[in-house]
Formats: structure tokens, sequence, C-alpha cells
């Protein structure tokens, strides 16, 4: 009892304290529970002092717990099957996600010991339970909502073949919308991507049906074929969602969704683009918790993080990031951001468009409709006294030219290049327009970067070194071959034999002597090797390094790095 007592006054303390409720209002909000059992929260709810989303997102604050908004909640099958629905409404509860690990609820009162008791009795033991604070009424609409229908992917697609679509009703977000199977399916759609950590949808029209695949770990994997007659009516649907305009069917569109699936924040970036067979449509997930990744987890060598930290400690100067489009560049951009952010420099961006807020640093988008492109972003930025900026890509001269203006000017500039080495952004930014004397001395480092599959390590597969990979690992053909691995397939890695992905890098750190090389335009060959005497490691000698230390397989590195020459480690 005096920990339920201690928990209303935190939580009126903290309402107090940013300004939500008055002391007078607190006062009569006690004096009204004084003659009754309910909670402080559902009292200042039903009194009119606060809303549910803000005392939601109090008590979160005030319990150091995370919130949940559930009108943009998208909610698992699997999780609403494991919990019945007597339960739920008894104690005020809605399952969010399980992932067969973990199961997030939605609760009213995270704290409320029997709920979470009948909870764990319903889980296995090795799962755990994660509680997260939602709106007592929010709950109560989600449990309508979501019991009672069908959620599962397969029932719902029995379903729409069994039953009339009302194409009224899905251009109106109602409280019936969930009466339509058509909408479910697109949640369960959404939530089933996020759930296998795909970064992409694609819903790709054929002439008699719709195929639907996903990007997981970089490859295009087909999850599903439908009938044609389903596709427009989803297509208006994710229209609806995105905000875009659902009678026009000829011209190209771009949206965004903003949801809350597995207990956290998703955002969804779609493009529309008609083709012959209809609208193709396809969705980039975008995942803070998988975006924003600290430095220290991105699987780098230790070599590798500690040259990284040397170029990020140069007060002024361009650092380049360079790969393909998918090689993880704005991922590890992000990366050093978070390590550098801190109340003391001003870090600011322009990107094309922001993938993912970052707490403290000042983020804008380039886009059409803003007005505003890279030069003339770069020239306001510089009247915004930054200390770090970083410009999304350098597609041109002007961009080149103001990124370097940026860097001569006392800024620390961080920016992205399409080359295929680390070496390459010397040749490329001479071909852009940047001269050689402005590039020397100004060019910190240069770091290029691929991804590769991890191998799934429940069903990796030991193998001897086949001669000619003993070759590419320089070692003697006479010796014993090392052991190095082979993907299989499992349950685990839903049979493709590999499971998530990781970087392989090569970091080119400028020093003088490259930069008296650079300033006179000498060859790329003798660049390199200045490098390799000073301890330069390729891209093709990361790769396979990975393959002797069994985190992926030959294979694999050879789908994305050019092995045939200078890949020997000894």
């Amino acid at each position: 009892m005096d920990t339920l007592v201690a928990r209303h006054q935190a939580l009126g303390q903290a309402l107090l304290e940013h300004g939500i409720i008055s002391e007078d209002q607190l006062r009569i909000a006690l004096q009204e529970q004084s003659t009754s059992s309910a909670p402080l929260g559902h009292l200042l709810v039903s009194l009119g002092f606060v809303s549910e989303a803000v005392l939601r997102d109090a008590l979160g604050t005030a319990l150091g717990k995370k919130s949940v908004s559930l009108s943009s909640a998208l909610v698992d099958a699997s999780a609403v099957q494991l919990v019945p629905q007597e339960v739920a409404r008894r104690h005020r509860l809605i399952p969010l996600a399980y992932d067969g690990h973990r199961l997030t609820v939605a609760m009213a009162d995270v704290h409320d010991i029997v709920a979470l008791d009948h909870l764990r009795a319903l889980v296995p033991d090795d799962v755990a339970l994660e509680p997260v604070i939602a709106g007592e009424q929010e709950i109560a609409r989600a449990i309508d909502q979501y019991y009672g229908h069908e959620l599962s992917i397969d029932g719902i697609l029995h379903e729409i073949e069994t039953g009339e679509i009302d194409y009224r009703s899905l251009t109106t977000a109602g409280s019936d919308e969930y009466s339509q199977p058509v909408v479910r399916l697109i949640d369960a759609l959404l939530t089933d991507a996020v759930k296998r950590d795909a970064s992409d949808i694609h819903f790709e029209p054929e002439q008699n049906f719709l195929r639907i695949r996903y990007r997981i770990d970089g490859m295009l994997r087909q999850i599903r074929v439908l009938h044609k007659t389903y596709w427009p009516a989803m297509a208006v649907r994710v229209k609806v969602m995105s905000g875009m305009n659902i009678a026009e069917s000829r011209a190209p569109q771009d949206g965004r969704i903003s949801l809350n699936v597995s207990g956290r924040s998703v955002d969804f970036r779609v493009s529309v683009q008609p083709t012959v067979h209809g609208e193709n449509l396809v969705l980039r997930i975008l995942d803070r918790q998988k975006g924003l990744v600290p430095l220290t987890e991105l699987g780098l060598r230790d070599q590798h993080v500690a040259q990284l930290h040397l170029m990020m400690e140069r007060p002024e100067g361009i650092i380049l990031v360079t790969g393909p489009t998918g090689s993880g560049k704005t991922t590890t951009l992000y990366a050093v951001l978070s390590q550098i952010n801190n109340e003391a420099i001003n870090i600011m961006t322009l990107e094309d468009p922001v993938e993912y807020p970052i707490a403290m640093i000042r983020q804008t988008s380039i886009s059409e409709t803003s007005k505003l492109d890279f030069v003339d972003g770069i020239r306001s930025m510089m009247r915004q006294d930054p200390d770090v900026i970083l410009v999304g890509e350098i597609r041109d001269k002007d961009t080149a030219v103001m990124t370097f203006r940026a860097a001569m000017t006392g800024h620390q500039v961080y920016s992205t290049l399409h080359t295929n080495s680390a070496l390459g952004a010397i040749p490329r930014l001479l071909d852009i327009g940047i001269p050689a004397e402005t590039m020397a001395g100004n060019i910190i480092g240069v770091i290029a970067q691929r991804l590769v599959r991890r191998l799934c390590p429940h069903c990796k597969r030991p193998v001897p070194a086949q001669p000619h990979e003993m070759r590419l690992f320089g070692l003697d053909e006479d010796i014993p071959p090392p052991t190095i691995y082979q993907a299989t397939g499992c349950r685990e890695c839903e049979f493709q034999g590999y499971r998530g992905r990781m970087a392989i890098m090569e970091l080119l750190r400028l020093d003088p002597d490259l930069d008296e090389l650079i300033a006179r335009r000498a060859t790329l060959r003798d660049m390199r090797a200045l490098a390799s005497s000073k301890g330069f490691i390729t891209l093709a000698q990361d790769a396979v390094s990975r393959v002797l230390d069994g985190h992926t397989s030959m294979a694999e590195v050879a789908r994305v790095v050019d092995l045939t020459h200078g890949t020997a480690l000894y």
C-alpha cells in the first residue's frame, strides 16, 4: 500500500514539475481519490485536467518506463494469441509483440504484480516480459479492435477471399476500420517485415498476380504471391496511411508512415511508381533501433576503431565515407556523430532526407519542396555557428566546393561519395573539379565500406580451405589448410544460412606524405604503395580475414568485393 501511495505521489510531482497540472488540480484529484479506489491518473483524466496522451508520457517519465501511443501501434498476431481476451480485459493490458524471446505488453499499470504474474504463467520461463505504459481508454479500444478479428496473414487472406471489400471504408480512418480485412492485412505485413528485420518491402504487380518481397540482409526474398484483385484495395490503404493522393495513379508519389511496432517507433518511407501492370510500391523501413548503432557495436576491427578515433580528433577537415547504395554509409556516419555528440559542440546536418532524428543534432532535409539544395544549405549553415557539419552526399562541383570551403574555414565536415575504394575518392574529386592542391591537407581520411552477411552461428558448416582459397589468403599450399565455414540453413535463419550483416572496411588516414603525392597528382599505384607501407588494409584483405575468423563465407565476400587481386594477408 505504501508503494502505491509513493507511485501516486511521484506521478503527481512529475505532473507538477512539468507544469501540466496546478497544485489546486492535484489537491482536488487527491481529495477525490480519498473517497474512491481509482488510480490518480484515471481521476485526473476523468476530471478533465490532463489528456490521456499527456498522462501516459508523464507516467513513463515518472516511472522510468517506455510509453506507447496505441493509436499508431501495430499489434503482432502471435502476441494476441498468447494472451486470452478475458485476461487482457481483467488486467487492462494489450499484448503488442512476441518474437519467441520477449513479450511486449502495453499496460495501464506497469507495476500491477497480479497482472504480471498472470502473464508470466502464460509464457515459457525463458521468455522475458517487457511492460510499456499506455492509456487506459486506448487499451480498452485496442482490445475491442484486435480481439475477435483475424490477425494472421493466412487468416486475413482467407477472409478476403470469402468476403467483399468496401472501398469507401478504406479511405477514411474510422473506429470500425478493422472490420475491413485489407486494413489488417497491410498492418500484418508491416509488422511481419519489421519482425523479420527487413529493410524494404516491395509490392510488385505483374499481369496476373501481386508479388510481395522483403529485402532482408541486403537480399530480396519473395514472401507472398497474391491474386491481382487484392492489389487495388491494398494500394489505396497504403496511400491513405502515407498521406498520398488516392485519386492519382499515373504519376510517382512519395509519402511517410510513422507507426509503433513492437513497442518502438518505426517510420516507413513510401514510394509509388506507375508501371504497365499498375502501381509499384516500395516501403523503406526506418527502424531507429537498427539504424542508430553505437560505434562500439559496429563490429569493427580494433585497428579500424583506433584509426577512426584519430581521424575524429582532427579539429578541421573532411572525413569521407564511400561505397555503393545500401553499404551502410549512413549508419557509420550516425555512429560517429553519436560518439562525438555532446552539449559542448554544435553538430548540423544536411540530408536527403533525414532518416533518423538524433537528440541535440540540428538536422535539415534537402528536398524539392523545401526549395533548398546542398549548396544553399551549406552556405546557410555556415551562419549557424556549427562545429561539425554533415553533408549527405557530394554529387557535383558546387556541393564539393562548398564542402571544402566549410572544411577550410575551421569546421570538421563529414560526407559521402560514390567510389569503389578509399583511394578512388581522390580521382573522383579531381574529376568533379576539386584541385589537387585543395584536397592536400584538407582531407582527414576516407572510409570505404561494404556490408556482408554473417553466417548463421547455429548451422554454419566447417570445411577445409580449397587450394585457390589458400592462394587468396597468401598461404603456402603445402601446409595444412585452415578451417573456414560455409552456409547451410536451419530454422533459426529461415534456411538462408545467414543471419544479420557486418561491415568490412578500408580506412585511409591521410598524412603529410600522402598529401604530397596528392598535390603532385601521383598515380593511384604510387599512393597505394605508400599507404600499404604504412599498414593500410584493403577491403579484400579485411573481407578474407573475416572469412578466416569464421564470421562469413568466401561465397558471400566474393559477392560484394573483387577478390581477384590484393587479398593476401601474409
